[in-house]
C-alpha cells in the first residue's frame, strides 16, 4: 500500500516541527505510511517582504489571506500530481467526524490549507479549495492546530499504523456509538471493583456487555447520536 501524501501549506510550518516527529504522525512517517510535507507560504509572499496578507476591502477589523501566494504554492502542487482532495479548514466548514477520517485515509494525495489572520480572500476558497472542514463551533488562532486534529485521525485508522489495528475500529464513533468503559489491573482498588463479566473470560458475553454500556453512555452523553442509530437502524427494516 502506498504511503498517503499530505501536503501542508501555511503560514508559521515550523508550527508542526514536534508534533510531526512525535507521537501518532512520528510513528506513522517512520513507518511510512505518510508523507507529509511543509510548505512556508511566505515562499511564495509578494515584495522585499514577502507579504502574504493585507487590509479588506471595504474596511474591518483584521487581516485577510492574499490570493496570489496560495494560488502559486498550489498551482506549483497540482503540477506534480493529482489531488483528491484541497482541503481548507474553517470554522464554517462542514462539521469534520469520523466516517470523514475513515475516507480521507484512503486517499492518497491531500493538500491541507491553513487559515490565518481573520480571513482567505474568497476567491481561493471559490477556485481552489475543493473541501472546507470545521472541527466545531470554535474559533482557533489559524488552521495549524485542526490541521494536526485531521491528520492525527485520518491516520490513526490507516491499517498498521497502530500496534494493535483492531484499536481504531473500536474507537468512539466508528459504530455509531460512544465507546464503553473500560478497566485494567488490580481487579480491586480501594474497594472499588471490577464488574465481575470481565474477569469470565466469555468473549461472547463481554461482547455484549459493552455493546450495552456503549448504548447506555451514549444514551446519557449524546442522545443526538441515540437518535441517528435509530433512525437508521429503522431504514434498514
Amino acid at each position: 500500500m502506498d504511503a498517503i501524501r499530505i501536503d501542508v501549506i501555511s503560514v508559521i510550518p515550523g508550527f508542526f516541527d514536534s508534533p510531526l516527529d512525535n507521537g501518532l504522525l512520528g510513528i506513522a512517517r517512520r513507518k511510512q505510511y505518510a508523507e507529509i510535507h511543509l510548505h512556508n507560504l511566505h515562499d511564495y509572499g509578494l515584495g522585499r517582504y514577502k507579504q502574504v496578507d493585507d487590509s479588506p476591502y471595504g474596511g474591518g477589523a483584521g487581516m485577510v489571506l492574499r490570493p496570489e501566494p496560495v494560488f502559486a504554492c498550489v498551482e506549483l502542487l497540482k503540477a506534480e500530481r493529482e489531488y483528491d482532495a484541497v482541503i481548507f479548514l474553517s470554522p464554517d466548514g462542514e462539521l469534520f467526524q469520523q466516517p470523514m477520517a475513515n475516507r480521507l485515509s484512503r486517499m492518497r494525495n491531500l493538500i491541507i490549507l491553513c487559515g490565518h489572520y481573520k480571513a482567505i480572500d474568497e476567491r481561493i476558497r471559490q477556485n481552489l479549495v475543493t473541501m472546507e472542514l470545521s472541527i466545531g463551533d470554535v474559533v482557533v488562532s489559524g488552521g495549524e492546530i485542526p490541521a494536526l486534529l485531521l491528520m492525527d485521525a485520518l491516520v490513526r485508522v490507516i491499517p498498521g499504523v497502530l500496534g494493535d489495528s483492531e484499536s481504531a475500529l473500536t474507537d468512539s464513533f466508528q459504530t455509531g456509538l460512544l465507546d464503553s468503559v473500560y478497566y485494567t489491573r488490580p481487579a480491586e482498588f480501594r474497594g472499588m471493583k471490577v464488574p465481575e463479566i470481565l474477569l469470565t473470560g466469555h468473549h461472547g458475553k463481554i461482547e455484549q456487555w459493552r455493546h450495552e454500556n456503549a448504548l447506555e453512555r451514549t444514551r446519557q452523553r449524546r442522545p443526538d447520536m441515540i437518535a441517528e442509530v435509530e433512525y437508521e437502524e429503522f431504514r434498514k427494516k
